[in-house]
């Protein structure tokens, strides 16, 4: 099946949904179209296992998706509402696994916040006989549903996404930060998202990391020991497991927690990792129980803020790190200038990537950069380049999103780093209060477009230069006309 023919199921899946009367928003859409696609996944690669012989499977008859899917045999109309709410969520809710990592527990705690939201029976046949034209077995079509997947996300997405500072991360950007942190298969490198979301991070590590694999042990530690995500929220750990699965990761480790829950202090050398690269939601505010996990001098409530401290704790010494912020974090003083000490003291901030405001577009215009920073030692100087938007291109939105050649300079310039128009390069000693929102010396546009603390030093400066004018002409003034 082709690409076209995936995506025309999934266009009849949402349709079918629209008629429904019990959703009313794609809030409620996707959830129940990605849980009815993970069961129809997770069937079809039990299935596999079960004819390869010793596989005990972990949903069991009349469960399987196979079962009460039937065309012929599997319930319909009421009888199929009745038997998924009652029935099946009851079943998928309850299962116990038998040891760390059991995918039992993994199941359970997906289903129990997730709901069936359809109403009509029948229209949910109709949806079952959509997906099981899809074959999650075929290598080829896995990955093409894959991909199609992943257009739905973005597609369904609601505009009131980054409400709660939950923002898409553009492929794009994501497939940039991994292909600068450069993963190695080799080195045994583990890889952690804290706050992975629907798995973007993760995938693109994967498929950066599957063209090294040389053998059995390479994929055995690629597939069990090296990817690892956080997410707190049910429908996002969901689709993050959906996400990896789709990609060929046949046992996710995305732990579903709060990162931010765990105090600094308690983080052990065990639970540290070699790479982090992520997006934590930014614009958002933490509880006060969360507040007070950091240790006193670092107390915050921002989110952004909270991440950074996190991704510096769990770093492993030579640990590399690669991770998104808006601006604020950038310029903010106070206990952000003390966090902000802490990373260029403990830290190696070598790079800031300036990216556009609309690479986040439609859910926010707000200016976001990349930090890269590792464990190698504290930082001496810090080198900044601004992306550009292509020729012609006056914002990124929508059907002009930002591509992976729009950071082909970037890439360019990277390993060769030299000072031109859109970098530049700025000494620790140099850095004032803390102070990391420096914008471009050698671009007149750039410096007009200055963070408040800079508005305001350039105001003072512009106040003290027109005084002393005013002083001068006074004393010419005096020379002339005598008083």
């Amino acid at each position: 099946m082709s690409s076209n023919g995936i995506d025309g199921i999934i266009k009849t899946c949402r349709d079918i949904m629209r008629k429904d009367k019990g959703m009313n928003t794609d809030a409620q859409r996707l959830p129940q179209l990605l849980w009815m696609l993970f069961l129809k996944c997770f069937d079809d690669l039990e299935s596999q296992r079960e004819l390869l012989g010793n596989y005990e499977p972990i949903i069991k008859a009349p469960y399987r998706w196979r079962d009460w899917s039937d065309e012929e045999k599997g319930p319909r109309g009421d009888q199929l509402i009745e038997f998924v709410e009652n029935s099946l969520f009851k079943y998928l809710r309850g299962l116990q696994g038998k040891g760390e990592k059991d995918q039992r527990d993994v199941i359970a705690d997906i289903f129990r916040e997730q709901e069936n939201h359809m109403t009509d029976g029948y229209g949910m046949k109709e949806m079952i006989n959509q997906i099981n034209k899809l074959d999650f077995t075929s290598s080829e079509q896995f990955h093409l549903i894959g991909s199609v997947y992943e257009k739905m996300l973005l597609a369904m997405r609601d505009d009131s996404a980054g409400a709660f500072g939950e923002f898409y991360t553009p492929r794009p950007v994501i497939k940039f930060m991994v292909k600068m942190i450069n993963p190695s298969l080799r080195k045994r490198e583990t890889i952690l998202d804290p706050a992975c979301g629907t798995g973007g991070f993760l995938v693109e590590s994967y498929l950066y990391l599957e063209e090294q694999v040389k053998g059995t042990e390479d994929n055995e530690f690629l597939q069990k020991n090296c990817l690892f995500g956080i997410e707190p929220r049910p429908d996002p750990f969901l689709f993050g497991i959906m996400n990896l699965l789709l990609h060929g990761i046949e046992e996710p480790n995305i732990v579903r927690t709060n990162t931010l829950e765990v105090p600094i202090r308690d983080i052990q050398e065990n639970s540290k990792t070699d790479i982090i690269m992520t997006n934590p939601p930014f614009g958002g505010e933490e509880a006060e129980s969360i507040k007070r996990k950091f240790p006193a001098e670092f107390q915050t409530k921002d989110t952004a803020l909270g991440f950074l401290l996190h991704c510096m704790a769990r770093l492993k010494d030579g640990g590399r790190c690669a991770v998104i912020l808006p601006n604020g974090p950038l310029f903010q003083t106070g206990i952000a200038s003390r966090i902000k000490e802490k990373l260029l003291t403990e830290c190696n901030l070598h790079t800031i990537i300036r990216m556009s405001e609309t690479v986040f577009a439609p859910y926010t215009s707000i200016a976001t950069n990349i930090l890269f920073f590792d464990k190698s030692g504290p930082t001496k100087e810090i080198w900044y380049y601004k992306m550009r938007l292509r020729e012609g291109l006056k914002a990124y939105n929508k059907t002009t999103p930002i591509t992976f050649e729009d950071f082909s300079a970037v890439v360019k310039w990277w390993n060769d780093r030299e000072e031109n128009e859109n970098a530049w390069k700025v000494r620790l000693e140099d850095i004032r209060d803390y102070n990391l929102d420096i914008k471009n010396p050698n671009n007149v546009e750039e410096s007009l477009n200055l963070s408040p603390h800079e508005l305001i030093d350039t105001i003072l400066k512009d106040e003290e230069k027109t005084v002393q004018m005013l002083k001068e002409v006074k004393e010419l003034i005096q020379k002339e006309i005598p008083k």
